[in-house]
């Protein structure tokens, strides 16, 4: 079996609130991301889902390392057969391996600088790492830009020439022409249009076996996720809920978040009677309940359930569900 190429192990990121006085005390603390674990192997492609606020981006910014971790442990193949945890590096450590993890942003309209060309956006990470000039550079910004789907005359118009879809291949080609080993989508696809959603998930996917990505897919439409997705993982106030195959989840979930997320999918036969939505108040990172932070809002909640909080646990073959009252 192939090692991981990710291996997250308790990973946290606590924002601390202050007080508005002279002195700024420290008051609180926001748990955006609390004890995350999951291994991410090569060319798969892990969903990440939640409501808003549950956690997903940070987690994903955290990884690569946008965020620096509170807690924990993100142990990434370095390509030379060693690992190293990027929770601990330094920033001059990380920037030659900031080559091998990008990011694909949500919003193509704001992720790119309106004042560079088309050809500075995507020769930018080159020039930065020192890995291209001249003629080399041109011909690699030329080959990303055909690779997503862009003409070689584009390179040398401004992003508020191009539509929405046009941007965010811009957005890929600039993320990809590195040629990294891992690639976080977070929300790529949610701003655009659901005919042009189809055509850049249907890049990803094939760039994916052209370049042998890898890829953590945040997100919150879970049409998209089903259909890209080898894994899922649900995260609720800050925490992963449930981490199963893509097709067990939708199947059979077994954390009654889980199951109240699929509930909630709209269904396109008028016919079928969608089930109330889920009640209650999503968890405030900042005051999480005691015990399960989902108990508030929870069907199956016991007094367990309000007193101790979960571990996430294997309950059936490649399926951790964080739930007392999940079974098999």
């Amino acid at each position: 079996m192939n090692a991981p190429l990710l291996s997250v192990r308790g990973l946290s990121k606590h924002f601390p609130v202050y007080d508005k006085g002279f002195l700024r005390k420290q008051i609180g603390l926001v748990r955006a991301t609390d004890d995350v674990s999951f291994d991410l192997m090569p060319g798969e492609t892990l969903g990440i889902v939640g409501e808003s606020g549950s956690g997903k981006t940070t987690a994903g910014r955290t990884i690569l390392r946008a965020h620096a971790p509170t807690s924990g442990s993100v142990i990434f193949a370095d390509g030379r057969g060693d690992s190293v945890d990027l929770a601990t590096l330094s920033e001059n450590a990380l920037k030659p391996l900031r080559q091998r993890m990008q990011m694909i942003f949500q919003d193509p309209f704001s992720s790119l600088n309106p004042r560079m060309t088309v050809r500075d956006l995507v020769a930018e990470p080159l020039i930065i790492h020192r890995l291209a000039r001249g003629d080399e550079l041109e011909d690699r910004v030329v080959d990303m830009l055909q690779k997503v789907g862009m003409q070689p005359e584009h390179r040398m118009r401004f992003p508020h020439a191009f539509s929405g879809g046009q941007r965010q291949r811009i957005g890929i080609a600039r993320a990809l022409i590195m040629h990294p080993s891992l690639v976080v989508c977070d929300e790529a696809v949610s701003a655009l249009d659901v005919s042009v959603q189809a055509q850049v998930i249907n890049l990803l996917a094939d760039l994916q076996q052209e370049l042998g990505l890898t890829y953590i897919f945040i997100a919150h439409d879970l049409s998209v996720v089903r259909h890209i997705c080898d894994r899922v993982a649900v995260m609720y106030a800050g925490k992963i809920v449930e981490l199963a195959p893509t097709r067990q989840l939708f199947d059979s979930p077994r954390h009654p978040y889980t199951q109240a997320l699929l509930a909630a999918v709209p269904d396109p036969d008028p016919d079928v009677v969608m089930n109330a939505a889920l009640g209650g108040e999503v968890a405030d990172p900042g005051n999480l309940p005691s015990g399960c932070s989902f108990h508030p809002r929870c069907p199956l909640a016991t007094d367990h359930c309000r007193s101790d909080r979960p571990e996430l646990r294997e309950i059936v073959t490649d399926v951790g569900v964080r739930c007392h009252e999940a079974r098999a």
